[in-house]
């Protein structure tokens, strides 16, 4: 669904993606590892278009996608959440859904002024859009709460709900683990599964959690210093000697092979 070719992103002479080449499989949830500035995050920003590539390619299925804006790309099925949740915290957690759709019939001032009923018959549509979304996610309770205090896992489970009010193809999930408990971040994981065997989503995920990505990732992709090292299952890459060496270093690698 997704391929990357020969993908390389500079900032000066740092090479943060540096010659990546990879594929993420239609109907998978791939998981993303690899050390702190492995190159993971801006891999994600370059193919959702947040950040233009310095060289190399990048297509979704056979139309080649490299340097699409994010729009266009959110067009196109391909969504993208960040460690950090990107909240309207002034509004409620359902308008914070009922907001993704594009083009909506109140957004036009003509509409705005002479066709009230067919903008109340679009919200009527979208709010039980959200509240389906809401009670899918089960956070239904929360529906009316204002989206700034909520907690940081309910917040990750609101970024998963607005993929789920437009047709996302494929998501790239940054950290989806990153401040959340362990009950939520559980929560966060079935939901994934539930999305990718009952309505066919597509995920990549970078989490740091191992025991997140064993359970509900395969294949599992390492990266290091912007680079490929190994792809396979969980086990697999984790008994990769590449992989040990990556995340131990060489010294300390010897000794887990050794021991």
């Amino acid at each position: 669904m997704i391929r990357v070719e020969n993908l390389h992103r500079h900032f000066g002479g740092f090479h943060a993606v540096d010659g990546a080449t990879l594929s993420i499989r239609k109907g998978t949830i791939t998981g993303l590892i690899g050390p702190n500035g492995a190159g993971k995050s801006t891999l994600f920003n370059v193919i959702a278009g947040r950040l233009p590539p310095t060289s190399g390619r990048v297509f979704m299925g056979e139309e080649e996608i490299t340097g699409l804006p994010p729009h266009e790309l959110f067009h196109k099925g391909l969504l993208r959440t960040f460690q950090i949740a990107h909240e309207f915290g002034s509004m409620t957690v359902r308008e914070n859904l009922m907001m993704v759709p594009a083009n909506q019939s109140g957004e036009h001032l003509w509409n705005a002024l002479f066709s009230r009923g067919k903008i109340r018959d679009e919200e009527k549509r979208l709010r039980e859009k959200a509240d389906e979304v809401l009670d899918f996610l089960t956070i239904s309770h929360i529906a009316d709460n204002r989206a700034s205090d909520i907690s940081g896992g309910q917040k990750k489970l609101v970024e998963l709900g607005r993929t789920m009010m437009v047709d996302a193809k494929i998501v790239f999930l940054d950290e989806v683990g990153a401040g959340v408990n362990r009950t939520l971040l559980n929560t966060i994981g079935d939901a994934i599964v539930r999305l990718n065997r009952e309505r066919g989503y597509t995920f990549c995920v970078i989490e740091h959690d191992m025991d997140f990505i064993g359970r509900f990732c395969d294949p599992v992709i390492c990266m290091a210093e912007g680079k490929v090292l190994a792809e396979g299952t969980i086990d697999e890459v984790k008994n990769d000697e590449r992989v040990i060496e990556a995340y131990l270093g060489r010294g300390l690698k010897n000794k887990v092979v050794g021991a």
